[in-house]
């Protein structure tokens, strides 16, 4: 059983090095990434603010600075809903939904294996 994660890491490795877009951030950004993903999936999108509370990620300093790095990446934007133009929500981009679909087709690969 070991060897299907195993595989499914060595598939993913390979992904990270040939796209451009997950190059220019780290694991710390990548992690934050998965978090606004996972929150916009239950149709709970984070605010800025939200997530720069997210301590199991890192400090609040840090998180604001990987917002920037996934939103210059192209992986996250903001948005506004409603009338209320205050309050930003993150969202992952297409490339980042794109970059997910790359990994469930990797985690399907590494199934087959």
């Amino acid at each position: 059983m070991s060897k299907l994660y195993l595989r499914f890491l060595q598939l993913t490795r390979a992904l990270e090095a040939s796209k451009k877009s997950t190059k220019e951030v780290d694991l710390t950004a990548m992690l934050l990434l998965n978090e606004i993903a996972v929150m916009h999936l239950d149709a709970k999108p984070l605010t800025v603010t939200e997530a720069m509370g997210l301590k199991r990620v890192a400090s609040p300093a840090t998180i604001h600075r990987k917002l920037d790095e996934l939103r210059e990446a192209g992986l996250v934007d903001l948005v506004f809903e409603g009338k209320n133009r205050r309050t930003k929500y993150l969202v992952p981009t297409k490339l980042a939904n794109a970059y997910f679909d790359k990994l469930s087709e990797s985690m399907l690969r590494a199934g087959e294996y």
